[in-house]
C-alpha cells in the first residue's frame, strides 16, 4: 500500500515551520512569497497527500492561497484539537518546530477531523464576504456617532466617510454577486436560497461564501458547521443542558436575521415560532430553532435541486 505522508505547519507572523509526518523531518521558511513557493515546491518532491495548519488568524492567508492554487491538498483545523493531542501525548515542551511536528502528527492520526480548504474562486469570494461584514460595521458606528454629534463640522465628515462606505459596500456586493453568478450551479443556489422566506440577497451571499458546503452534508452536520446544532453536556444526576455553540460566527450572525425576516413573513415559519412561544419556549431559544429550521431546509433543498413552496415546508 502507498504511505500517506502528511504535512503539519506551524504558522507565525516571520516564519512557517513544516514537518513531516511519519519521520518527523521538519525544516522554515520565512513567511512570505518566496518562502510559499520553497515550501509548495518541497510538498510536491515528498509527495505530500495531506497539509494540515491551524486556524489561527490572517497569517496563514497566503500560504494557505498558495497550496490552493499549486492543487495541495490542504486543510485547517482547531488550534484547540491540536492542543488536546498534545495533553493526550503527555508533552510539556514547546516550540514552532514542536508544534509543526505535533500538527503532522494530528493529521494522520485524525484525518476524518479535517474537511479541506474550498478553491479558489471560493477563498476570493469568502475574503469579498469579510469585507462587506466590516464594511457594515463601519457605517453603523459612523452612523451611531453622526446621531450624538451636533458640531456642524464633525456631522459633515461623518456624512461623507458614510457616503464612501456605503459607495465601497455598493462595490463589493456586486463583486460578490457577479462571482456567486458565474457558473449555472451558482446561480441555481442563490435562486434556491432567494426562494426562501427570510433569506434575502445579503444572506444568500453569505451562505455561499462562508458556508459552501451547503448540499453536501447530512442536516446535523450543517447545522452543526453553521454553529446552530443543540450540544448536550451532562453529568451523573445533574439535568442535561443543550447550548449551541462553535460552527462559524458569521453565519450563525446572518442565519439569525433571517429568520427574524421569517417569523414575520405570511409563508414563513410565523406558525412554528408561535407555537415554540405557546409551549413556553424562550424568544431567543425559539428565533435560534427557526434559524437552525433555514440553514436545514436550505441544505435539502440544494441537494435535491428543488425551490421553497409552501408545500416543502
Amino acid at each position: 500500500m502507498t504511505q500517506v505522508i502528511a504535512a503539519g505547519v506551524d504558522v507565525g507572523r516571520d516564519w512557517l515551520d513544516v514537518a513531516f509526518a511519519p519521520g518527523g523531518r521538519s525544516f522554515r521558511a520565512p513567511n512570505g512569497a518566496e518562502g510559499v513557493r520553497f515550501i509548495v515546491e518541497r510538498l510536491r518532491r515528498q509527495g505530500v497527500s495531506r497539509v494540515v495548519l491551524e486556524s489561527i488568524g490572517c497569517y496563514a492567508t497566503r500560504l494557505v492561497r498558495g497550496l490552493v492554487e499549486a492543487e495541495l491538498p490542504v486543510w485547517v483545523v482547531d488550534p484547540r484539537r491540536i492542543k488536546a493531542l498534545r495533553l493526550v501525548e503527555g508533552s510539556r515542551a514547546k516550540t514552532d518546530r514542536l508544534d509543526a511536528k505535533l500538527i503532522a502528527r494530528f493529521a494522520l492520526l485524525m484525518s476524518e477531523a479535517t474537511r479541506p480548504i474550498p478553491g479558489a474562486d471560493a477563498l476570493e469570494l469568502r475574503a469579498l464576504s469579510a469585507r462587506r461584514r466590516q464594511l457594515v460595521e463601519m457605517i453603523a458606528m459612523e452612523k451611531t456617532r453622526l446621531k450624538q454629534t451636533v458640531d456642524q463640522g464633525i456631522i459633515d465628515g461623518l456624512k461623507s466617510v458614510i457616503g464612501f462606505l456605503s459607495t465601497e459596500r455598493a462595490r463589493i456586493e456586486a463583486a460578490i454577486a457577479t462571482r456567486t453568478r458565474t457558473s449555472e450551479e451558482g446561480r441555481r443556489k442563490e435562486e434556491i436560497l432567494l426562494s426562501i422566506p427570510g433569506i434575502g440577497p445579503a444572506v444568500a451571499a453569505t451562505l455561499m461564501a462562508d458556508l459552501p458546503e451547503l448540499g453536501t452534508l447530512d442536516n446535523k452536520a450543517i447545522a452543526s458547521l453553521a454553529g446552530l446544532a443543540p450540544h448536550v453536556q451532562q453529568s451523573g444526576t445533574a439535568p442535561a443542558r443543550a447550548h449551541i455553540g462553535g460552527g462559524r460566527p458569521c453565519v450563525r450572525t446572518a442565519l439569525y436575521m433571517a429568520a427574524l425576516g421569517s417569523i414575520r413573513a405570511k409563508v414563513g415559519y410565523r406558525h412554528d415560532y408561535r407555537a415554540m412561544r405557546q409551549a413556553a419556549k424562550p424568544a431567543k431559544v425559539a428565533i435560534i430553532a427557526i434559524a437552525r429550521k433555514l440553514v436545514v431546509a436550505a441544505n435539502a433543498l440544494i441537494k435535491n435541486d428543488r425551490t421553497w413552496t409552501p408545500q416543502t415546508h
